[in-house]
C-alpha cells in the first residue's frame, strides 16, 4: 500500500515548505508538531500554539488526528487535552483534503467562527453566548499565558521549567497532549 505513504510523504514535505515550523516526533512521518500563528484581526492574533499531528497508516483516507499542545480558551477545544473538535476533520474528511489546508483553512476557520452549540468547553461556549467581550478577553488572556511566540516548544521539552504548564498536569506525556481528537 504504497500511495498513501507517498501521498503522506508529499503532504508533509509541502507542509514544511510553506511558512510553518513542523517538528518531527520519534523521527518517523506519522507523528510531528506544528507552531500555528493566531489568525490576524482576531483574539488569537499574536498568540501561537504548537499543534500536535498524528497521521494513521490509511492517510488520506483516514484523517489526521490534531490537538492543541499548549492551552486555547474556544469552545471547540478541549481545555484539558487539546482535542479539536472540527467536522471537517472528524466527519466529513475527504483525501481531496491535505495538511497545508488544516493549518491555512481549517483551524483558522475553527479560530475565526467558534461553534458555541456543539462544545468541548462548556465554559467557553457558554461566555462567548453570553458575553462576547468577555469571551474575547478570556481568550487574549490565555493568548498571553500559553501561547507566547517564545515559549512554543517548551511544554513537552522541558516542562520541569515551566511552572504554569506542569501545574495544569500539560507536558506529563504524549497521550496527555494529544488527546482524543476523533469524536
Amino acid at each position: 500500500m504504497s500511495s498513501p505513504s507517498k501521498r503522506r510523504e508529499m503532504d508533509l514535505m509541502k507542509l514544511m515548505m510553506s511558512d510553518y515550523k513542523v517538528e518531527m516526533i520519534n523521527d518517523g512521518m506519522q507523528e510531528f508538531y506544528v507552531d500555528f500563528h493566531g489568525p490576524k484581526d482576531s483574539a488569537y492574533q499574536g498568540g501561537v500554539w504548537r499543534i500536535r499531528v498524528d497521521l494513521p497508516d490509511a492517510y488520506p483516507y483516514k484523517s489526521p488526528s490534531v490537538g492543541f499542545v499548549n492551552k486555547i480558551y474556544h469552545p471547540n477545544v478541549d481545555e484539558m487535552s487539546g482535542s479539536v473538535c472540527l467536522d471537517v476533520i472528524n466527519q466529513t474528511w475527504s483525501p481531496m483534503f491535505d495538511l497545508v489546508n488544516i493549518f491555512e483553512v481549517f483551524i483558522p476557520q475553527l479560530l475565526l467562527y467558534p461553534n458555541p452549540s456543539d462544545p468541548l468547553n462548556g465554559e467557553a461556549a457558554a461566555l462567548m453566548m453570553r458575553d462576547r467581550t468577555a469571551y474575547e478577553q478570556r481568550v487574549k488572556e490565555y493568548c498571553e499565558r500559553y501561547a507566547k511566540p517564545e515559549d512554543v516548544g517548551t511544554a513537552q521539552e522541558d516542562n520541569s521549567s515551566d511552572e504554569e504548564l506542569s501545574e495544569d498536569g500539560y507536558a506529563s506525556s504524549d497521550e496527555a497532549i494529544a488527546g482524543e481528537a476523533d469524536l
